[in-house]
Formats: C-alpha cells, sequence, structure tokens
C-alpha cells in the first residue's frame, strides 16, 4: 500500500467512468483507502470485465444527460471528492460531424455538467475534482481529432475552473495519461507495429496500467495535495518530453 491504511476514511468520493479502466481502478483505490465511493457509468457491454472491489457501489449514469448527473449528485448527503473519467474515443469516424459532437459532448460537457452539479457539495467540505486529460491535451492525433480536442479543452476547462472554484476551498486538478493498457487502447495493443511505436517513444518502455495512474489521482485527493489547483498531470512513462 502506497499510503497510509483509512487515509480516506470518512470522505464521499464519486468517479464517473468508474466501472472500467483507469475510473474503475481509481474508484477501488479510493475504497481501499476508507472512502465512501460511488462509481457512475453506463453499463459494461459484455466483453468487458467487471473489476470493481466489493466496497464501491456502482450507479448507472450518463454524463450527456444533465437530469441524469442531478439525479445522481441529488443522492449525496456529502461529497468530498469527484473524479471525472469519462470518456470516449473513435478513431477512424471522429471527422464525422455526428461523431465529433458526440465525443465532445461525453468528454466535455460531460465532465463540465458533473462539475457544476457537484460544486455545491464540494463548497460544503472544502472538496477536490479530478478531471481526466490525455497526452492528446498536449499533441494533435489525425484520428482523433475530437477526442484530442476534447481534451484539450479539459485540460484549459481544468484551469478556468480551478480559478472559478477557489474562492468556494475546491481545488481542481487533473491527470494526463500517457499510454495505458485499457479497453480504450486494446487495439492498439494488440498492434505490434503501432505498439512498437509507442514503447519506442516511451522512455520507460512499456504500457502504465490503470493502477499506476489512479495512485497519482489518489495522491491529487490527499492532504498531500493541498497547495495544488490547476495542474496538469502527466502520468505516461516520460512519452511527453522524449
Amino acid at each position: 500500500m502506497t499510503f497510509k491504511d483509512n487515509l480516506l476514511e470518512g470522505k464521499v468520493a464519486l468517479v464517473t467512468g468508474g466501472r472500467s479502466g483507469i475510473g474503475a481502478a481509481i474508484a477501488n483505490r479510493l475504497a481501499l483507502l476508507g472512502a465512501k465511493v460511488v462509481a457512475a457509468g453506463l453499463p459494461l457491454p459484455a466483453e468487458v470485465p467487471d473489476t470493481l472491489i466489493e466496497q464501491v457501489e456502482q450507479v448507472t449514469l450518463d454524463v450527456c444527460s444533465t437530469e441524469d448527473v442531478n439525479t445522481v449528485l441529488s443522492k449525496f448527503e456529502r461529497l468530498d471528492i469527484v473524479v471525472n473519467c469519462a470518456g470516449v474515443i473513435r478513431r477512424g469516424d471522429e471527422h464525422k460531424v455526428e461523431v465529433f459532437e458526440k465525443v465532445l459532448d461525453i468528454n466535455l460537457n460531460g465532465t463540465m455538467r458533473v462539475c457544476a452539479g457537484a460544486r455545491e457539495l464540494l463548497k460544503k467540505s472544502s472538496g477536490c475534482i479530478v478531471n481526466t486529460a490525455s497526452m492528446l491535451s498536449f499533441f494533435g492525433g489525425g484520428l482523433v481529432p475530437a477526442y484530442s480536442a476534447s481534451k484539450g479543452a479539459v485540460a484549459q476547462l481544468t484551469k478556468s475552473l480551478a480559478i472559478a472554484y477557489a474562492a468556494d476551498g475546491i481545488r481542481v486538478n487533473a491527470i494526463a495519461p500517457g499510454w495505458i493498457a485499457t479497453p480504450l487502447t486494446q487495439a492498439l495493443q494488440d498492434d505490434d507495429g503501432r505498439s512498437q511505436v509507442i514503447l519506442g517513444r516511451t522512455p520507460l518502455g512499456r504500457w502504465g496500467t490503470p493502477d499506476e495512474v489512479a495512485q497519482v489521482a489518489v495522491f491529487l485527493c490527499t492532504p498531500a495535495a493541498s497547495f495544488m489547483t490547476a495542474s496538469i498531470v502527466p502520468v505516461d512513462g516520460g512519452y511527453l518530453v522524449a
């Protein structure tokens, strides 16, 4: 265990996109540290395994629906931590305007819906938000213009909300994962040629794991990060600077 047992005891956390991949890893880590955690998201496809531990409560949430977001948030009497991990990527299809709009609605607008909806609860607890940016917040992606645009915008949204919410005692930061072995990147992992290009540029020479990203996200939720806000923290094995 990297962190002290029960470090987050008494805290309440909401993780959107928390039913698989990085979101599930973050939800599990928060729960193992004593937080009461709700993992919210759409039902998993049959081919995606359920990796959540039993301590994590699961609820259905479509972040494209303001009504859904408000319904889920209305069930909280207290909220200390919000982690926004809901996201999609549609490689090859994102030049279609309707697909572009949908990806932005989930990745960017969904993040804003949750942040705005949770603000008053977080104000009461002097809580924190961790958004999910990406390496594509810094680089372009020819096959994924919507994903790249949305993640660039999430980074700027994080900085803007950090300024706006500071007077409420709310910290707003973001993680920027690199190449992480999740269902979202499975096609790239399975493509030996593409995978070798990625690993060849990554100084640590391997794919990251969801739990390695989760550890950084959890750090941003702890008192150790009490003077951090508006930070976009790469978790990328050195890819960004290579």
